[in-house]
């Protein structure tokens, strides 16, 4: 099908940056940087980023830029050292933001040259056919926060904070006057760099008056499940829940951005709503073309309002993708606070991974489907991220083939974008025990090998040279699917299940199969796949009355092609209106079937 100016799918590929290229697999725990080896920007070569556009992606969220706190000696390049008692891991969190004018001097190949390393990656990027994504942490930053690269009059987090109070509306954080910050009770065999005494020049880290922890914590010695290496960045919300700043009225969700632009335009905002404002200006003057936001829901929605209609001010075209978790707040983060973007994890995922895990009837996807038909483009769809269990690990499903039904689903059942996570395309099952990760997550704290991903690389010829057959098989079942989404204008149009019909009037039908139909104008889709491990099930697949008139079809029959591998081809017979296709779909099949 040939792309034409229409609207179409959108794919986010996000990759670990720190990890992407780093070839070393050593992997011992809490290695350090020249044991364990860590990837660079320069790693993104033109050959790599044309293979990560050919798997059919649109976007590339560079996950981990912002410079954050970490252990190693940079003095030489005017950075300070970050103490290893609020870093988690060795190679520190990508959410504990250290200076956001600047970027992760781990990923330069010359530290001093790290921002201009990396707006080269972006210009290669682009230059791949690549839209470019990075992370903003609004909900808080570094517990030793140094902005050593602000531009020309901005000011520092908190360096014209009054300490003297718990709270007020221009202060950036919250404090507790007359108390110093005293580090968690260290629990289940954990200690700092694994116990490792470092000979780094680190002066003890100190901090009076004790500010508020980065998710919540009033403590001035937060829990050891805190996020104590962050502090929690104040919005104009006092502590008893005062609001110092003004409300969008009710009917501001049905607003545009620039109606929202000019709602904020002359009214007085907290200072820290115009820090982050500025933040996000930055970088979209560097090229970056849009933002993931993390723990959104933690920061009130009318900031949102104020921060992404400025983004929207500038660049209309912005991709703004957020973490909201609570479903209750979906719609007022989408229209109030003018997001584009929210994960749906409580609902679509955590009942599509439920489901491939053994667990539960299919007859739950379209029911959460149609729950969220008003905002369903905004919902975008994954099967991975940093934040969950790899697909192939064994606390999610512990082999990746299994997960290739709920992929067609999770890329083919509603018009939002698709995001995959590097590695997930071959598998990769993170079963490394990193330092202060566990195994199951790619860990995002120290300085690991990626080891399926890396035979993917293959000494950086990003070629796959080094992958099983199996491995090849799974990528090819990606590419294949993604770049079917990224052209098909069905999927940008219409819905309708037909599993229900089909439970109730399709013999041998049942449970662990899902079906469902999407159409345009110019395109009409039949997408069933089938979540057994083990049986292959046949049966007379009938499209109801309602789709066969939908489409225009007559008492006849059609041929109808599989998309995906291309390899089938079936009939289908129209007779009094009701549609019949003869199915035979194989153990964790699924068929993407075109109507010609």
């Amino acid at each position: 099908m040939k792309q034409t100016t229409e609207i179409r799918k959108t794919v986010v590929y996000q990759v670990f940056t720190r990890l992407f290229g780093n070839t070393n697999t050593t992997n011992k725990p809490w290695g350090t940087i020249e044991e364990n080896g860590v990837g660079k920007f320069r790693d993104f070569t033109q050959k790599a980023l044309k293979e990560i556009k050919d798997l059919g992606i649109t976007h590339i969220w560079y996950t981990g830029i912002p410079h954050h706190a970490l252990i190693g000696d940079y003095t030489a390049y005017g950075i300070s050292n970050d103490d290893p008692d609020i870093v988690k891991g060795r190679a520190g969190s990508p959410y504990a933001v250290k200076d956001y004018y600047s970027v992760n001097p781990d990923l330069a190949h010359n530290p001093k040259n790290r921002s201009t390393e990396f707006t080269a990656l972006i210009a290669r990027s682009h230059k791949a056919g690549l839209k470019v994504i990075i992370d903003i942490v609004p909900n808080h930053i570094a517990r030793k926060y140094e902005g050593k690269n602000n531009p020309k009059g901005v000011v520092d987090f908190g360096a014209n904070d009054n300490t003297n109070v718990v709270y007020d509306k221009d202060n950036n954080f919250y404090y507790n006057p007359g108390e110093s910050f005293t580090v968690p009770d260290w629990r289940d065999g954990y200690l700092p760099l694994g116990g490792e005494e470092i000979k780094l020049a680190y002066n003890k880290f100190t901090e009076t008056p004790a500010k508020w922890t980065g998710n919540g914590s009033r403590s001035p010695k937060p829990d050891f499940n805190d996020w104590y290496e962050t502090v929690k960045i104040n919005y104009g919300i006092s502590p008893d829940g005062h609001r110092d700043f003004a409300s969008l009225p009710e009917d501001f969700g049905h607003k545009d951005f620039s109606e929202h632009f000019e709602f904020w335009r002359n009214k007085e905002v907290p200072d820290s709503w115009m820090k982050f404002r500025d933040i996000a200006i930055f970088w979209l003057d560097q090229g970056v073309d849009g933002f993931r936001y993390d723990m959104a829901e933690m920061v009130p929605v009318e900031f949102w309002s104020f921060m992404n209609s400025s983004i929207k001010m500038k660049n209309p075209d912005a991709f703004l993708m957020a973490e909201v978790y609570n479903p209750q707040l979906y719609r007022e983060y989408i229209f109030k606070g003018k997001m584009d973007y929210l994960y749906d994890k409580v609902e679509f995922y955590d009942s599509l991974k439920h489901i491939m895990q053994g667990h539960g009837w299919t007859d739950h996807i379209p029911v959460v489907q149609n729950g969220l038909m008003d905002i369903e483009h905004q919902m975008l769809h994954f099967l991975e991220n940093h934040d969950e269990h790899r697909i192939a690990c064994p606390e999610f499903l512990g082999n990746a083939d299994m997960a290739k039904p709920g992929m067609v689903v999770s890329a083919t059942i509603s018009t939002s974008p698709t995001m995959i996570y590097f590695g997930q395309e071959v598998g990769e099952p993170a079963a490394e025990s990193p330092g202060f990760g566990s195994p199951g997550r790619t860990s995002i704290f120290d300085y690991v090998g990626v080891p399926h991903f890396q035979r993917w690389v293959n000494n950086k010829k990003f070629d796959g040279g080094q992958l099983s057959a199996k491995e090849k098989e799974l990528r090819t079942f990606y590419k294949n699917l993604l770049n079917f989404t990224i052209n098909s204008s069905a999927l940008m149009g219409n819905y309708m299940d037909i599993h229900f019909f089909n439970k109730e009037h399709t013999e041998y039908y049942n449970h662990r199969v899902l079906s469902f139909v999407r159409w345009s104008k110019n395109e009409r889709l039949i997408i069933i796949s089938n979540f057994d491990a083990h049986d292959t099930f046949g049966f007379d697949l009938k499209l109801p009355r309602e789709i066969v008139q939908a489409w225009g079809l007559q008492n006849k029959t059609y041929p109808v092609k599989d998309e995906l591998f291309k390899e089938k081809e079936l009939i289908l017979i129209i007779e009094d209106e009701i549609g019949h296709i003869r199915i035979d779909i194989q153990p964790l099949e699924s068929l993407i079937l075109s109507l010609k």
